[in-house]
């Protein structure tokens, strides 16, 4: 299985404290402090791992604790500082403040380094403490607290070309049938559960990452699939390519079909339904009525799409696309890399994305992440509801009010939308 997210502890080393200490030698009684400071906490350091394709490990290990900084002594012995934790994991890995929501570390190059949770400074010893007046200091400074946090792994592929499309489109087929990818292929709606990535070759030193994108919309339009959970993989990917089943031999609209995922596209994140797409009108060779391929053609080359009509079965149509693919993603620039926000413990605190206050028995929910929301939801469509369902749930907010002690049939408002709390 593919896992893509992780919550693990993290806790950087403390700083050793500084020593109370005088010298004191035989025939100098009186000697002045002399203790030394202590040493600095370990870091807790990622390392981006081209060996690694999954989180799995974090599965299994939730706590990484670097080493504390030894205590100094006396003689003006500093003590030795705590080594560096080095935690490695996959490129592509961004690094979440799980409190407040923050990305600390996009980590998508081999080799790249982040220092993720620093080490806490080591105390100063007693030898720095001593002043004209003050000859015989008896203190001297602890060490700071290394830092720690919950942190939150979300594994992202890095793929040039997504491929979108409803279950049983022909995603998993067009991958296997273009490059040495071997996915799981079976005529059920819930085929593919991790995300499958292949190298299109297009000749010598000519060749570009495709990933097959799962579990978009299983069941996401009966409110009952794997939904947003798989969205973040397309974040990444410089072109999409919507696979659309035009034969519509499961019974289904292939225009309403276009329509549905790219309204979770819009809904997940208004930047992803900006992004280039083309459209491959998959399985043609069991299309016995061309109008309905021109017609099909027709619309969504009034949407401004350009359409491949293909059959992955039999690879007809297929070559054109992935040679125009890869012309095109050479005209793209690279997505933007999320920029790392302040380091932890800074003290900056991001705005919470919601919180939760009384008022005349009524729970008022509010803050940036609600406003955002319910400027992207229609309550009126029943698709949008579902959405927005989830995205509350999602997001803690059922959780926290159960917090707050809030009780069944207690009434929720959220901008504009009040309604009755079933848990």
């Amino acid at each position: 299985m593919f896992v893509d997210y992780a919550e693990i502890y993290i806790k950087a080393g403390d700083g050793g404290d500084g020593a109370v200490s005088f010298r004191r030698e035989k025939y100098i009684p009186n000697g002045g402090p002399d203790g030394g400071d202590g040493g600095a906490g370990g870091n807790v350091v990622f390392v981006a791992d081209t060996g690694l394709r999954t989180l799995m490990d974090f599965r299994y290990k939730k706590k990484y604790i670097a080493e504390k900084g030894e205590n100094g002594s006396g003689r003006n012995k500093s003590g030795r500082g705590g080594e560096d934790l080095i935690v490695k994991v996959p490129v592509g890995t961004i690094v979440k403040d799980k409190e407040t929501g923050r990305i600390i570390a996009d980590i998508s190059r081999p080799g790249q380094r982040e220092i993720i949770a620093r080490g806490g400074r080591g105390g100063a010893g007693n030898q720095h403490f001593a002043t004209p007046t003050r000859q015989v200091p008896n203190f001297a400074r602890k060490g700071s607290p290394g830092q720690e946090l919950t942190a939150i792994l979300e594994l992202k592929l890095i793929a040039d070309v997504g491929l979108l499309g409803f279950p049983n489109a022909g995603k998993s087929t067009l991958l296997s049938m273009v490059s040495s990818a071997r996915p799981k292929i079976a005529n059920y709606p819930f085929t593919t559960l991790s995300p499958n990535l292949g190298v299109v070759s297009m000749g010598e030193g000519e060749s570009f990452v495709m990933a097959d994108i799962p579990g978009l919309v299983e069941g996401a339009h009966e409110g009952a699939g794997l939904g947003h959970k798989f969205l973040r993989h397309v974040e990444r990917t410089r072109l999409l390519i919507h696979v659309v089943d035009v034969a519509e031999t499961d019974g289904r609209d292939a225009v309403s079909d276009v329509d549905v995922i790219n309204r979770e596209l819009e809904m997940y994140n208004p930047e992803l339904a900006k992004r280039p797409q083309l459209i491959a009108a998959n399985k043609i060779d069991a299309l016995y009525e061309t109008e309905k391929l021109e017609k099909f053609k027709a619309e969504m080359e009034k949407r401004g799409y350009r359409v491949f009509a293909i059959s992955a079965a039999t690879g007809q149509g297929v070559d054109e696309l992935m040679r125009y693919t890869y012309e095109l993603l050479k005209t793209l620039p690279e997505v933007v890399i999320f920029e790392p926000d302040q380091d932890v413990g800074s003290g900056v605190k991001e705005e919470p994305p919601f919180t939760i206050r009384r008022e005349n028995n009524v729970y008022v929910v509010e803050g940036p992440w609600v406003t955002k929301l319910l400027g992207s939801v229609n309550l009126n469509d029943r698709e949008s509801l579902q959405y927005f369902q989830r995205a509350v749930r999602n997001m803690g907010v059922i959780e926290a009010l159960a917090e707050k002690g809030i009780r069944e049939g207690d009434t929720v408002r959220m901008g504009e939308i009040e309604f009755d709390y079933i848990p």
